[in-house]
């Protein structure tokens, strides 16, 4: 087997899985993945990697951990589908669509998400995340049970999951200071 011709595929694969997976339109202006490189170098690890080129399929199982600049992924397992343009040479790959399963978790310096499943749907923009999501970004905090971000319009819906079917969250309210005397403040008794 020439695992040359894979090579390509496979950092393809991975390259759009972490710029994929930009949770700025979830975390907003403050975020730190605000000014991501798409094009930065990505490293990858996982336990296994299958490369089943008929079906167009990548499969790394077993701790996948992803990088690129200050953003992770993790998850047991990601499939990777993608369609081979290459005219021989194994360098075109267009990925289409990747799927990761098994504690899901993209994370920033700053910013966390997580899930049991997360989809990327590379040509629409869209990532999915399904089955016990919770994102928290400093004291903030918000879980449901699927969270749609579109990366084109920068939406993120969430969607309400457990027990209660609802949306559940905790969102922390600055400090400010209190004026000296009521008058300066507009509490007037």
């Amino acid at each position: 087997m020439k695992t040359t011709r894979y090579v390509p595929a496979i950092v393809a694969a991975m390259t759009v899985v972490v710029t994929g997976a930009t949770v700025t339109p979830l975390f907003g202006q403050g975020s730190s993945v605000k000014g991501h490189s798409g094009n930065a170098p990505v490293t990858w690890e996982a336990d296994r990697v299958e490369v089943q080129d008929r079906a167009n399929r990548v499969f790394l199982t077993g701790s996948v951990v992803a990088t690129q600049q200050n953003l992770t992924l993790r998850a047991a397992r990601v499939t990777v589908a993608y369609t081979n343009n290459a005219g021989g040479s194994g360098s075109n790959v267009d990925v289409h669509r990747l799927d990761a399963s098994g504690g899901v978790t993209l994370h920033t310096p700053s910013e966390t998400a997580q899930g049991n499943f997360a989809t990327y749907d590379v040509d629409r923009r869209i990532v999915t995340m399904i089955g016990g999501v919770h994102l928290t970004q400093g004291t903030n905090r918000v879980q449901g049970g699927r969270l749609v971000l579109d990366l084109n319009t920068h939406r993120a819906v969430m969607d309400g999951g457990g027990s209660t079917g609802r949306v559940h969250g905790v969102f922390s309210v600055p400090r400010r200071q209190q004026s000296a005397t009521p008058a300066a403040s507009g509490n007037r008794n």
